[in-house]
C-alpha cells in the first residue's frame, strides 16, 4: 500500500510506474480553491487552467505524504545529504600548546577560576589529585548551580570514579596529556550512556541513550572527567529549558544567552575547568560573549556530531568553551577528527603554534561592524582595536562581500521542523515552555510551509556563498569584528571557524570580540585571540557570586 503511494507521486512527476502496476486515484480531499490558496501564501501565480492540471497530482502526493509520516524515521537519522564546506588543504601542521610549570595556591576553590592550562600542570605534577579538584567544583556546582539553573543532572558517582582512576594512571606514571584529571560540563545534547540526556525539553526528561557521544569517548579517553550535564534552551534554543531560565553569573536577572547557555555560565561562574557547547547559529559565540569566557566554534566537519542531538544537518558543530584560548586549543585537539560515524568529518590536521603569534598573519576588521557599535559599547570596541594594534597587528579595514545571506535562514528552519516533525504533529511541541512566535514550536508548525523547491534553491544560492568568502578569504587568514553583524550568519552557513573572547563591560555585562578564520585552519584566529587576551586584563576578571 506504501509502495503503491510512493509510486504514484513519482508518477505525478514524470517518472513511470512498474509495468503493469497500476497509478492510484487521487483522494481529491484537496479542492482547487484550498491549491489557490497555497500557492498564494507562497507567492506563486497560476493560471487556472494549470492549477486544475496541478490538482490530482497534488492530491495524490497528500497520499503520499501520508505515508511517508507512517514510516518510523529514528531521531539521530540523518537525511542522504551532506553539506562539506571544502576539501581541506594538505599543509604542514604542529601541535605546541604552551607548557605551564604548576603554581602555588591557599584552598582548593582558588583554582576554581583557574585555565585547563594551570589546572594541568598542578595534577600533572601531583600538587594536586583529580579527587580533591573534582570534589571541590562538585561543592560549587552544588552551591550555585540552584541560582544559575546551569546543571541539569550532576554525574557525581561517575565523576568520582573517572577522577579516582585519573589519580592512580598518573601515580603510575600513565599520564594521557594536558586535560587528564580535569572536571569538565557536558551541554546536555550530548547522549551519556546510562545517564539522563534531556535536551532541556519536557518531552525528553527521562531519555537515556545506551552510548556516548564521540566528544564524550574522546574526552574520557583523553583522562577528563565529566562532572556534569548542563543545561540548555529546550532543542537547542535559547536559555529556557524545563526548570527554567538559566541565568548569567555576572548578572543573575540576566539570562546567559543560549544555547549553550549552562556550559557559558558554569564555565563563567568557576564551576567546571571546561565544557563542550554547540553552535547551529551562534550558540556557542553569544553565550561566550555575554558570560565573559572564551567560546571556540571549529570549522564545520572537524569535530564529530555522532551522539549530538540533531537540530540541523548541515549546520551543527560542536565547540569547547574554556577560560582561556589555549584551553580551548587542548580540548579542540583531543576531540577533533573522524571517528567513522559522522561522515561529514575530514581527517584535516589542527595546527597550533602559539609561539609563532602574529607571525605571517594577514588581518582584517570589519570597519562597518565597528561603527554600527551601541554608544555603550564603542568605546569599549575601540579600545580593543588600539589594544591589537599595540600588541602588534597590522588591521586592515575590509568589507564583506554584498551578499544577502539573511533568506538562506529558511535553511536551518526546514531542517529543525524535519528534525522534529514527529513531534510537532503529536503535540508534544505543546509541552515546551516557550511558547512565543520566536520560539521552536511556532518556527516548526511555520516552517511545515517550505516548499521543497525554495528549500533546495537555498542550498544552492549557499553554494555561491561559500565560494564568494573563499575568495574573499583567500586575501586574509584572521578577521575581527564585534560578536554582532551579518559574519555570525554567514559563517555559520560557510562552516568557517570562529573564537570570541572577553573584551570588556556595556551595561555592567561583558562583550566579546570575534576572530574568524579559514577553512579547516583554525591556529590563525585563536593565535590573533590569544594574542589580544595577553595584552588585556579581561580573561582574569571572574563573577562575584
Amino acid at each position: 500500500m506504501r509502495l503503491v503511494a510512493v509510486l504514484s507521486v513519482a508518477s505525478s512527476t514524470g517518472a513511470q510506474a512498474p509495468q503493469g502496476q497500476t497509478q492510484a486515484a487521487p483522494s481529491n480531499r484537496l479542492t482547487k480553491e484550498m491549491l489557490h490558496g497555497a500557492l498564494q501564501l507562497i507567492g506563486l501565480d497560476f493560471t487556472e487552467e494549470q492549477e486544475t492540471m496541478m490538482l490530482p497530482g497534488v492530491n495524490r502526493a497528500l497520499t503520499g505524504y501520508e505515508a511517508l509520516r507512517k514510516i518510523d524515521v529514528p531521531l539521530d537519522t540523518e537525511p542522504a545529504t551532506r553539506f562539506y564546506p571544502t576539501k581541506p588543504a594538505v599543509k604542514p601542521a604542529k601541535f605546541s600548546p604552551t607548557l605551564e610549570k604548576p603554581k602555588s595556591f591557599g584552598s582548593l576553590e582558588d583554582l576554581a577560576f583557574e585555565p585547563v592550562t594551570t589546572l594541568g600542570a598542578l595534577v600533572k605534577s601531583r600538587k594536586v589529585s583529580s579527587t580533591d579538584l573534582t570534589k571541590m567544583y562538585l561543592e560549587r556546582l552544588k552551591k550555585y548551580s540552584p541560582k544559575l539553573l546551569c546543571v541539569i543532572t550532576l554525574t557525581e558517582e561517575l565523576a568520582l570514579q573517572q577522577a579516582a582512576k585519573a589519580d592512580e594512571e598518573i601515580k603510575r606514571g600513565h599520564y594521557r596529556g594536558p586535560l587528564h584529571g580535569i572536571p569538565w560540563g557536558a551541554k546536555d545534547l550530548y547522549s551519556t550512556k546510562g545517564i539522563k540526556t534531556t535536551w532541556g525539553a519536557e518531552p525528553y526528561q527521562d531519555q537515556v541513550f545506551n552510548y556516548n557521544a564521540t566528544v564524550v569517548d574522546r574526552l574520557e579517553q583523553a583522562g577528563a572527567v565529566l562532572l556534569a550535564k548542563l543545561s540548555m534552551g529546550a532543542l537547542a534554543q535559547g536559555g529556557l529549558w524545563f526548570a527554567g531560565m538559566t541565568k548569567n553569573p555576572w548578572n543573575t536577572e540576566r539570562s546567559s544567552s543560549g544555547s549553550s547557555a549552562g556550559s557559558a555560565s558554569s564555565t563563567s561562574a568557576g564551576l567546571v575547568g571546561f565544557s563542550l557547547g554547540t553552535e547551529t547559529l551562534g550558540s556557542i559565540i553569544s553565550p561566550s560573549t555575554t558570560c565573559g569566557v572564551v567560546g571556540l566554534r571549529p570549522t564545520y566537519g572537524r569535530v564529530s556530531r555522532h551522539g549530538a542531538m540533531g537540530l540541523s544537518w548541515t549546520m551543527d558543530k560542536p565547540g569547547p568553551i574554556c577560560r582561556t584560548v589555549e584551553d580551548c586549543a587542548l580540548v579542540l585537539e583531543a576531540i577533533h577528527g573522524p571517528d567513522g560515524k559522522d561522515l561529514a568529518v575530514v581527517d584535516a590536521p589542527f595546527d597550533w603554534q602559539p609561539q609563532l603569534g602574529l607571525t605571517g598573519l594577514r588581518i582584517g576588521y570589519l570597519e562597518a561592524d565597528f561603527e554600527r557599535a551601541s554608544k555603550e559599547s564603542k568605546p569599549l570596541y575601540d579600545q580593543a582595536l588600539a589594544d591589537l594594534r599595540t600588541a602588534g597587528a597590522k588591521l586592515e579595514p575590509v568589507k564583506l562581500p554584498d551578499f544577502q545571506a539573511q533568506p538562506l535562514r529558511i535553511i536551518l528552519e526546514a531542517e529543525a521542523a524535519t528534525a522534529f516533525d514527529d513531534l510537532t504533529r503529536s503535540g508534544g511541541v505543546n509541552q515546551l515552555k516557550g511558547q512565543a512566535p520566536g520560539d521552536w514550536p511556532n518556527t516548526f508548525r511555520t516552517a511545515r510551509l517550505i516548499p521543497a523547491v525554495e528549500y533546495i534553491r537555498a542550498q544552492r544560492a549557499r553554494t555561491l556563498l561559500m565560494h564568494r568568502m573563499d575568495q574573499f578569504m583567500a586575501d586574509w587568514d584572521v578577521l575581527v569584528s564585534p560578536p554582532f553583524g551579518g559574519l555570525l550568519l554567514v559563517t555559520n552557513l560557510t562552516g568557517h571557524p570562529q573564537i570570541v573572547t572577553p573584551c570588556g563591560f556595556a551595561n555592567g555585562l561583558p562583550q566579546g570580540l570575534v576572530f574568524t578564520g579559514k577553512l579547516y585552519e583554525e591556529g590563525g584566529p585563536m593565535r590573533v585571540a590569544m594574542t589580544f587576551e595577553k595584552a588585556t586584563k579581561w580573561h582574569t576578571l571572574h563573577p562575584n557570586l
